[in-house]
């Protein structure tokens, strides 16, 4: 595939399904400072601890979350279609060689071909608001003010990491 015909892909990566400059159905991010409470997740290699976790509509959540497995591992709010659109968006960023062990490795878009030439791309980034990449052995955290009562996961969706079971079950209660 040619650097013209893959650009838009490249350029979609960032771009979070049902989002609008950080705006989701379900929230947006908020300031750690306005949390209303702090939980703590566990990200081992295929599974979160706790697998469920429950908020109230309103409520900003402050994520704290320790990957205490051997791979990188992702932790992505939203829906099961959100998060099957942001598979293969994750799919076709390892294909290029753009997740390495320890989470999005910069590209030098000027090595890609004329086609690209004073274009200013920056690095790619996994920069979604709703997701963060955690490497083996660190930690990370997300905080979140959920708008309104609905079912949503927490999910990893590095290839495979889903399919093996990598999903968290977060109930928004009215």
């Amino acid at each position: 595939m040619s650097v013209r015909l893959f650009l838009p892909l490249l350029c979609a990566v960032s771009l979070p399904a049902l989002a609008d400059a950080g705006h989701y159905a379900f929230g947006q991010p908020a300031p750690a400072a306005k949390a209303e409470r702090t939980v703590e997740i566990t990200l081992g290699d295929m599974y979160y601890e706790p697998a469920s976790v429950q908020v109230k509509a309103g409520e900003t959540v402050r994520f704290v979350l320790k990957n205490e497995g051997s791979l990188l591992h992702e932790f992505s709010l939203g829906d099961a279609a959100m998060h099957a659109e942001h598979q293969q968006h994750m799919l076709m960023m390892q294909q290029m060689g753009m997740i390495g062990e320890n989470g999005i490795v910069p590209m030098d878009h000027s090595k890609m071909g004329h086609d690209m030439a004073g274009m200013d791309h920056g690095k790619m980034a996994h920069d979604d608001p709703n997701t963060v990449m955690i490497a083996p052995g660190k930690s990370a955290e997300l905080t979140w003010t959920f708008s309104k009562a609905t079912g949503l996961e927490f999910a990893c969706n590095l290839p495979g990491h889903y399919q093996a079971g990598m999903v968290g079950n977060l109930e928004v209660q009215p």
